[in-house]
């Protein structure tokens, strides 16, 4: 039984095969799919758990687990560390997906999940947006000019049709390099003020990785009446990024309720003040229509579920394609009953089968 590996030289031979609007379409609408036909009775979900990186700033290492009954287990091992791009090059979130099989355990896929995981959420804050923001929305705010940000904006532009793009980052030197990293969308993307950004956006991302404690990063007195906020910094207790007036007054919507509760901008409200899950929304969407005139937040904390379906993605692509690497990782041929029988040499002969004893010991009796 062999395990595919898909890592980073696959995935970009595969953006090159595919292209990279394509890749996120796909995306966009595997997670759609995985939303409207959601189904508890066939689909366990857990939310996170991890350990606390006590680093110059806080950080983790989680997993994030989900079960389709009877065919196969996702689990993404995920790292975050604010700190990774300017002291060590990296990425601030790290991770990789691994796919097993229900009925033996084994490993069937492992692939990498730091792309996964910018593109998941990308597509599940669009999708959020299609359903929550006003239909007319042409300008994107971006509040956070990272890594998350450049899939935000992607993904948002794949379902609307964007006229300016506003940028705002605490580091001005992320703000001046966003425009560069998204040229490849053809958008006008300009470095704003935050004043600006909150005053004339429709659709308003907030990619931060503010510190515990130190939110929000938005006011809410200069947002449009109909403004639509994706908030997807959250990802840690007391870690926030809106304004509790700004969730009070809004259709607060979060991808994972026992999740959001715990470290996203949930953290803030009375339960009887959130509204509906992603999946709920999804799936009726003509109960939600009149809030698109008002105030939405989409409190996206990232789940198991969205891993699955971009894990999905990238393995069909990768087989279609003839990437990835087929390994048998596992000691699992030969002797079930035997641990040790691809590992040690094979005998040379047993004593009674055939095989020459060789001499025999001398015994001294005293």
């Amino acid at each position: 039984m062999k395990t595919l590996l898909v890592t980073q030289a696959d995935l970009r031979r595969l953006v090159h095969e595919v292209g990279i609007d394509v890749l996120m379409d796909r995306v966009i609408e595997s997670l759609k799919t995985a939303f409207r036909t959601f189904d508890l009775a066939r689909t366990e979900l857990r939310q996170r758990e991890g350990f606390t990186l006590r680093n110059a700033r806080t950080g983790v290492l989680e997993w994030m687990p989900v079960m389709r009954q009877g065919e196969s287990i996702t689990i993404k091992v995920v790292g975050y560390n604010p700190m990774n791009p300017r002291h060590y090059g990296v990425p601030t979130i790290i991770a990789t997906n691994s796919v097993y099989d229900c009925a033996t355990g084994h490993l069937t896929a492992l692939v990498d999940g730091v792309l996964a995981t910018a593109l998941r959420t990308g597509a599940a804050s669009a999708i959020a947006s299609r359903h929550l923001a006003h239909p007319e929305s042409r300008v994107v705010g971006l509040v956070g000019a990272g890594a998350q940000a450049v899939t935000q904006l992607h993904a948002l532009s794949r379902l609307f049709s964007i006229e300016r793009v506003l940028v705002f980052d605490v580091d001005p030197v992320a703000q001046r390099s966003f425009a560069g990293r998204a040229a490849f969308l053809g958008l006008d993307v300009r470095a704003a003020p935050l004043e600006t950004v909150e005053a004339e956006a429709d659709i308003v991302c907030t990619v931060t990785s503010v510190g515990v404690g130190e939110g929000p990063v938005l006011e809410d007195g200069r947002l449009k009446p109909w403004v639509h906020v994706n908030a997807v910094g959250s990802d840690l207790p007391g870690k926030l990024e809106l304004p509790r007036s700004l969730l009070e007054r809004s259709l607060v919507c979060p991808d994972f309720l026992p999740q959001a509760l715990v470290e996203g901008e949930c953290q803030q409200l009375r339960p009887e003040q959130i509204g509906p899950g992603i999946i709920e929304v999804v799936q009726h969407p003509e109960r939600f229509g009149e809030w698109r005139e008002r105030s939405t937040v989409f409190d996206s904390t990232g789940f198991s579920l969205e891993d699955e379906a971009v894990t999905g993605v990238l393995i069909e692509l990768a087989r279609r394609h003839g990437l990835g690497l087929d390994v048998e990782l596992e000691c699992l041929a030969g002797d079930a009953m035997n641990p040790y029988d691809l590992l040690l040499p094979e005998p040379q002969g047993q004593p009674g089968q055939g095989a020459p004893e060789g001499p025999r010991p001398t015994i001294r009796v005293a």
